[in-house]
C-alpha cells in the first residue's frame, strides 16, 4: 500500500502558548523564517505525499491561504521594483504546486484521535500519514520517509518513536517493545504520560504516524475518556490488547519539540543557529548578552 495522504491534525486550542495563540495559530510560530506547518508538509512533499489534508477548527482558515498562490502580492512587488522578493515568493510556491490540499473541520477539540477520525473519508481504504505540529525532526532523511520505509516492509500501523532520559518519560507517552531490528521494534503496550513506577522504556512516542484503515475502525468505536476525549494512544492500546501489531520506529535526526513555549524557543535558536544565513552573527551576538 503507497502511502499518498498525510493529515495534519490543527485544531487544538493552543493553550499552552495564550495569550499569543488568540491571534496567531501556534502552527504558524516561526522556525527562523518558516512557520511550524511548512517544516511539515516539507516533510511530507520530501517523503513522496501527494496530497496533505489539514484538520482545522471552524475558524481556523489561515493555513489554506498560507499555500496558495499569491498573485496579488507578487505584481505588487514588481511595481515597486522588488524582483528579488518576488523570485523568493516564486520558489516558495513551486515547492508546493504539485500537492493538493484540502481540510476538514474538527467542530470541537474532543482529543487527538477524534481529529484524525474526522479524516475518516481519506483512511478508509489506504494507509495514510499523520503528523503533529508539535514535533519537527531536524533530519537528512525526513522523518516520515523512515516511517514508510518500514511500513513497506510491513503493512501494520508504524509510531514514531524517540529517546529521552528516564526522568523525562513521563511527561510522554511511553511505550514497552520487542526489538525487531535496529531502531525497529514490535510495541507491546502504550502508556500515557506513565508514573514512574509504571515507565516500561527510555523510548517515546513522537507525533508521527503511519495509519491502516483498520485503526479508522477503531477509532469510531472508542469510547471517550472522563473529559470527553478519544486518544490515539489508547485507541492504539486496544489494538494490542486485542492482537493487532503495531511497529514503532526509532527515528534518526533531532527531535525538534514546539508543544509548548519553551521547547518552541530552544528550537527555534536550534534552527537558527544551524542556518548559515543567521549563525555566524548569531552566535557573536549570543555572546554579548550577560
Amino acid at each position: 500500500m503507497e502511502i499518498k495522504r498525510v493529515i495534519i491534525p490543527m485544531a487544538g486550542m493552543a493553550s499552552r502558548f495564550l495569550p499569543l495563540s488568540l491571534a496567531v495559530p501556534k502552527e504558524f510560530l516561526p522556525l527562523v523564517d518558516k512557520p511550524c506547518i511548512q517544516y511539515l508538509v516539507q516533510e511530507a512533499i520530501d517523503s513522496g505525499i501527494k496530497e496533505v489534508i489539514f484538520v482545522i477548527s471552524p475558524k481556523q482558515k489561515a493555513v489554506l491561504n498560507y499555500f496558495n498562490e499569491h498573485s496579488d502580492i507578487k505584481k505588487t512587488l514588481l511595481s515597486r521594483k522588488k524582483e528579488s522578493l518576488v523570485k523568493e515568493l516564486l520558489d516558495f510556491e513551486n515547492i508546493f504546486k504539485d500537492i493538493s490540499v484540502s481540510y476538514v473541520v474538527q467542530k470541537l477539540p474532543k482529543g487527538d484521535g477524534h481529529a484524525i477520525l474526522q479524516a475518516e473519508k481519506f483512511g478508509k481504504e489506504e494507509a495514510v500519514a499523520v503528523l503533529f505540529n508539535d514535533d519537527i525532526i531536524y533530519s537528512d532523511i525526513p522523518a516520515l520517509n523512515q516511517l514508510i520505509k518500514v511500513f513497506n516492509t510491513t503493512n501494520s500501523p508504524v509510531v514514531a518513536l524517540k529517546r529521552t532520559s528516564v526522568d523525562k518519560v513521563s511527561a510522554y507517552g511511553n511505550v514497552s517493545v520487542e526489538k525487531i531490528a535496529n531502531g525497529i521494534f514490535k510495541i507491546r503496550r502504550f502508556i500515557e504520560k506513565p508514573k514512574p513506577e509504571e515507565i516500561q522504556s527510555d523510548l517515546v512516542v513522537v507525533g508521527k504516524y503511519i495509519l491502516t484503515p483498520e485503526v479508522f475502525e477503531y477509532l469510531k468505536k472508542a469510547k471517550p475518556s472522563e473529559k470527553g476525549e478519544i486518544i490515539l494512544a489508547e485507541v492504539l492500546e486496544k489494538m494490542l490488547q486485542e492482537g493487532k501489531t503495531i511497529y514503532g520506529c526509532e527515528l534518526k535526526g533531532e527531535w525538534l519539540e514546539c508543544g509548548d513555549k519553551l521547547k518552541w524557543i530552544k528550537s527555534f535558536f536550534y534552527m537558527a543557529l544551524k542556518d548559515p544565513r543567521y549563525q555566524d552573527e548569531l552566535k557573536k551576538y549570543l555572546k554579548t548578552i550577560k
